[in-house]
């Protein structure tokens, strides 16, 4: 009844639990984006509150309340967002204590309280730490749920008082297979799975709007390799703050530039069948010709080191400039031709 694609053994954990009655009193779901953490989250909320003899039997009023987010008893905390509806950088510790005080209370309509912290790794150090004793001693009746992409993103003593679940991308057929069942035309869902990368929840919700930010991102990347220094400053300029306003979608984009560059290096080692942008195959083609293996695998290792840089809370706008620096530039007489500066 869990209805949970590809997660056999995190489903398979705490079915387990909750027959025999020793669920942990906290757990760290742990995995890339969109693969199935908040979806499991809910499952187990459900299955805790269920009524019915299959739990979670998504037919009975808690099953129902619980999936349109009306329960009493099962909360979400996340970010806060600013005055234009975008999300703030990290949770503050007003609503950690806000959270604590509503696990000291009975259950309201229910028979457990549940706990769902999204971005946990967003939490910020005095509120983990104001965390830590309710984690080592929870109330009864009370269950926590870290939501996080990284285990090393939390603190250790945050993560020691859990019980980790590591989801991980699906296989690319099983993502294909789901979104045809879920009405997809054959073609589009396998391109969309392989865009996925093996997170479906991703490519379950991919909308047309979807669709075409990642347009308007590959048009700026082909538009930057034959702009001069001034327009390219600008853009990361334009980027650095997108990431200050935005984290997460802002990483989206920089994730397309690491998977453009990934195809560009497969399509040289001619492997263009275990390229991600599938209906780009023809511009990848034509953009490698252009360019040499030791330049591609150059540009792709700046890339990676952008984002370690970026975790390491490198200054965004000035990684941002060097990367633009380290792009290939595409001289005018040489038409398409590209090469490093």
């Amino acid at each position: 009844m869990w209805n949970i694609v590809g997660q056999e053994g995190a489903v398979e954990l705490l079915r387990q639990g909750l027959a025999k009655g020793n669920l942990s009193h906290a757990y760290l779901f742990v995995g890339p984006p969109n693969v199935g953490k908040m979806t499991l989250a809910v499952k187990l909320a459900q299955a805790l509150n269920c009524e019915g003899t299959e739990r979670p039997c998504e037919n009975c009023r808690p099953c129902q309340r619980i999936a349109s987010g009306k329960h009493a008893d099962v909360q979400v905390i996340a970010p806060l967002r600013d005055d234009q509806g975008r999300p703030k950088r990290e949770i503050g510790i007003d609503q950690v204590r806000e959270l604590l005080h509503s696990a000291s209370l009975k259950p309201y309509e229910g028979r457990h309280r549940v706990f769902i912290v999204e971005g946990a790794d967003r939490l910020t150090q005095e509120a983990a730490n104001c965390f830590l004793k309710t984690l080592e001693e929870p109330p009864s009746q009370v269950l926590i749920l870290l939501l996080a992409h990284r285990e090393g993103d939390l603190l250790p003593t945050l993560c020691s008082r859990c019980q980790k679940v590591a989801l991980q991308p699906l296989p690319m057929s099983v993502v294909e297979k789901a979104l045809i069942e879920a009405g997809k035309e054959t073609g589009q869902a396998k391109v969309l799975a392989h865009l996925s990368q093996g997170r479906i929840g991703w490519a379950l919700s991919a909308s047309a709007e979807t669709m075409a930010q990642r347009e308007a991102t590959l048009e700026r990347l082909f538009g930057l390799l034959g702009a001069g220094r001034e327009e390219r400053f600008a853009y990361a300029a334009d980027l650095a703050a997108h990431l200050a306003r935005d984290k997460d979608e802002a990483q989206e984009e920089l994730e397309q530039w690491l998977t453009w560059w990934r195809d560009l290096l497969l399509v040289k080692g001619e492997h263009p069948e275990l390229i991600t942008n599938l209906d780009q195959e023809s511009n990848l083609s034509a953009q490698a010709k252009s360019l040499t293996m030791e330049q591609v695998a150059r540009f792709l290792a700046v890339l990676r080191r952008l984002g370690q840089e970026l975790e390491l809370n490198a200054n965004p706008r000035l990684a941002l400039e060097v990367l633009m620096l380290d792009l290939p530039i595409r001289r005018e007489k040489e038409g398409a031709g590209l090469s490093l500066p």
